[in-house]
C-alpha cells in the first residue's frame, strides 16, 4: 500500500430519523445572517430568459439547468470553502493521497439521503461515473475524466469509500472528484438493460416530478413549460447539513424559477417584486433598481461592480460545413476569424450593451482570473482598415453592385449569424458587429434563434452542421487551470468551432498539448507559464473570437437575507449559498 497523505475535518455524529448522520456544518463566516437569526419558511423566486431543455444530468450542456439547480451546481464529495478558494470535504468526510499524487481515497459521508429516502451510497458515484464515460450517452462531463486519451477511474472500496486513479497527476484532480452523484437505484437498472438509449430517454421535461430524486437542498416539484419550475425542500438534505447551531438547511421551503422571454421582462418583474434576485448588466438595469429604491417602491439591496465577469460572450464559426466547400475553407482560416476579431468594437460592446460596466475580452480566460491572464498574448482590436486588408489578402478585393465585398469568381462574402432570442444583449452585441461588418463590405444576416435550436446546432457532430456563426457565452472553468476540459482538446463536446473529432489545424494540436502539460504540472508557477503559452497559440489562432463581458453586479429582494459577507461576493463565488438564504421579512 502507498504512503499517503490524510486529510480530515471536523465533523459531528447525531442520530436523526433512526440513522447515524455525520453532519456538514455550513460556516457561519460564508452568511452575514446573525447567530438564530434565520429561520425556517419561505419561497425564494429567480428567473431565466431561455426555457430548460430537459431535466436530465446526463444530457444536459446548458450552464443554468434544473439538474444543476438541484445540486448547487455539481457540487460533490468536496466543494471550494469561498472564503479560501481551499477544497474541503462535503459528500467526503475526509481523504487520503497517495504518495505520487496519483490516487485519491474518499471516504462517504455516511447516513447521506436520495430525495426518496434511499442511502447514498458509493454504488452512486460508480454507477454516476459509469454513465457519464459512456460515450454513446453524450455527456457533456465526460472529457474531464480524461487526461489525454487516458482515462481518469473511479474504484469501489467498499460501500462508503471510493478511489480515483488518475493516469498522471492532476492539477484538476479535486475538481473531478467535485462532480455530483445520481442515484443509481433510478438510473442503474434502465442503463443495465436499455443502455445509452435508456439514459437519453429518462427524465425529460415531461417526466412526472415525483420520479425525480436528487441529493441536494430542493427538488422539482412542478415544471410549466415556459413559465416556471418550482422546487420544493429535501427533507433529507438537513440530516447531514446543518448551520453552527444544529439547525437543518435549507431554510427556505421553496425555490422557485420563473421563466421570461427577455431580461427586461425579467428585471420589471424584479422591480415589482416578483422576483427576488436580480444580476442588472447595464447601467440601465442599475439606474432603474436604484429609483426603484430611492422612491420607496423597492426594498432591496444592490452591489455594483463587484468584480469583473467571470463568463465569456464571443462568436464562433463553423468548421464543419462540407456541403458549402467555399464558406468551410473561409471559416478554417485563421486570417478571416483575424479579420473579424478586428471589426468587433469591443470597447462599443462595453459603451452601448453594458452602459460602461464592463470588460472587452480578447481570449479565453476570464477576466477576474487575473493571475492567469497573459497580458501579451496576440490581440486584434477594432480596426476596420486592418479587417479590410486582411479580407483582401484572402482574395477579397472588390465589391459588388451592393457594396459587399466579393472574391475573383464573384462569390460574396456573407453569412449567416445567430444567437438566442429573447438575449437582449448578445442581440445587441451582434447587431453592432453586423453595422460595422457592412461598412467593409462584409454581409452578415443575423437572426435570433430559440435557445435549444441553437445549443443543438452548436453540438452537432460531423462533417457538416447546420450554422455558420453563433454568438453564444460559457461559464466555468477553474481557478487551479481556467482552460475547459471540454473546450480545448479536439475530441471535446464544447469545442465548439470543430466537431469532427480531430484537430484540423496544428495550433488547435499544440493548444491540446498544452492543455494536458498545464493541467499535469503541479508546481502553480510552471503551469501558469504552460498557461501563457496556450494563450499564444490561442491567440494566433483565434479558434474563437472572444467579444466582452458584463462586470458583476448583483441585488436581491431584503425580504431575503443569508447572503455573502460583501469581501466574499463577486463573479467566482456568487452572492449566496443557496442552503443559507432565508426569509427575513
Amino acid at each position: 500500500m502507498r504512503n499517503a497523505i490524510r486529510l480530515v475535518i471536523g465533523l459531528s455524529v447525531l442520530l436523526t430519523a433512526g440513522a447515524l448522520a455525520q453532519v456538514f456544518t455550513w460556516p457561519a463566516k460564508w452568511t452575514t445572517a446573525k447567530p438564530g437569526e434565520a429561520k425556517p419558511g419561505g419561497t425564494l423566486v429567480d428567473y431565466t430568459i431561455s426555457d430548460f431543455r430537459t431535466m436530465n444530468p446526463f444530457i444536459t450542456a446548458e450552464a443554468d439547468s434544473i439538474p444543476d439547480r438541484m445540486t448547487m451546481n455539481d457540487s460533490g464529495l468536496v466543494i471550494r470553502d469561498p472564503t479560501t478558494g481551499e477544497w474541503i470535504p462535503y459528500m467526503a468526510t475526509s481523504w487520503e493521497v497517495s504518495e505520487d499524487q496519483t490516487e485519491i481515497t474518499f471516504k462517504i459521508r455516511k447516513g447521506m439521503k436520495w430525495s426518496d429516502g434511499k442511502p447514498i451510497t458509493a454504488d452512486d458515484w460508480i454507477m454516476t461515473y459509469r454513465i457519464h464515460m459512456d460515450p454513446d450517452v453524450g455527456s457533456n462531463s465526460r472529457d474531464s475524466f480524461f487526461i489525454g486519451d487516458k482515462p481518469v477511474t473511479v474504484e469501489k472500496i467498499d460501500d462508503y469509500t471510493i478511489k480515483f486513479v488518475y493516469p498522471k497527476p492532476d492539477a484538476e484532480a479535486f475538481a473531478i472528484a467535485s462532480f455530483s452523484p445520481w442515484p443509481a437505484h433510478v438510473f442503474g437498472p434502465v442503463y443495465e438493460e436499455k443502455g445509452a438509449e435508456g439514459i437519453k430517454a429518462m427524465w425529460g421535461l415531461n417526466e412526472d416530478p415525483k420520479n425525480i430524486v436528487t441529493w441536494g437542498p430542493f427538488v422539482v416539484e412542478s415544471y410549466r413549460p415556459g413559465e416556471r419550475v418550482i422546487f420544493k425542500k429535501n427533507p433529507y438534505f438537513g440530516e447531514w447539513n446543518q448551520d453552527e447551531a444544529g439547525n437543518p438547511l435549507p431554510y427556505l421551503d421553496r425555490y422557485q424559477v420563473n421563466i421570461y422571454k427577455d431580461i427586461n421582462a425579467a428585471l420589471a418583474a424584479f422591480l415589482t417584486g416578483e422576483v427576488d434576485i436580480f444580476g442588472p448588466s447595464t447601467v440601465e438595469h442599475i439606474a432603474q433598481i436604484k429609483k426603484a429604491v430611492k422612491e420607496g417602491k423597492l426594498d432591496a439591496t444592490l452591489k455594483v461592480n463587484a468584480s469583473p465577469v467571470a463568463s465569456s460572450q464571443f462568436v464562433v464559426f463553423n468548421w464543419n460545413k462540407a456541403k458549402d466547400p467555399f464558406k468551410e475553407k473561409l471559416f478554417r482560416s485563421a486570417k478571416f476569424r483575424k479579420a473579424m476579431s478586428h471589426l468587433i468594437n469591443r470597447q462599443a460592446v462595453v459603451d452601448v450593451v453594458y452602459g460602461g460596466l464592463g470588460t472587452p475580452m480578447y481570449g479565453s480566460v476570464y477576466p477576474v482570473l487575473t493571475q492567469w491572464i497573459n497580458k501579451d498574448a496576440p490581440k486584434y482590436p477594432y480596426d476596420p482598415e486592418k479587417a479590410a486588408q486582411l479580407l483582401a489578402e484572402l482574395g477579397f478585393k472588390k465589391k459588388d453592385k451592393e457594396g459587399y465585398l466579393v472574391d475573383a469568381e464573384g462569390r460574396r462574402l456573407e453569412f449567416n449569424l445567430s444567437t438566442n432570442a429573447g438575449n437582449n444583449q448578445r442581440e445587441q452585441i451582434a447587431k453592432l458587429f453586423v453595422d460595422e461588418a457592412k461598412k467593409v463590405g462584409v454581409k452578415i444576416n443575423f437572426r435570433p434563434i430559440d435557445f435549444n435550436t441553437l445549443v443543438g446546432q452548436l453540438l452537432a457532430k460531423g462533417p457538416d452542421r447546420p450554422f455558420d456563426a453563433i454568438i453564444i457565452g460559457l461559464t466555468g472553468g477553474g481557478l487551479d487551470w481556467p482552460f475547459g476540459s471540454n473546450v480545448v482538446p479536439c475530441k471535446g463536446n464544447l469545442h465548439l468551432w470543430n466537431r469532427s473529432g480531430t484537430c484540423l489545424d496544428p495550433r488547435e494540436t499544440l493548444m491540446e498539448a498544452l492543455y494536458y502539460k498545464g493541467r499535469t504540472t503541479l508546481d502553480f508557477k510552471e503551469r501558469v507559464q504552460i498557461g501563457y503559452k496556450l494563450q499564444e497559440v490561442e491567440g494566433d489562432l483565434q479558434p474563437i473570437v472572444y467579444i466582452a463581458g458584463p462586470n458583476y453586479h448583483v441585488a436581491w429582494n431584503n425580504k431575503l437575507a443569508g447572503f455573502h459577507p460583501d469581501e466574499i461576493i463577486s463573479s467566482i463565488w456568487g452572492a449566496y449559498e443557496l442552503p443559507l438564504l432565508f426569509q427575513a421579512k
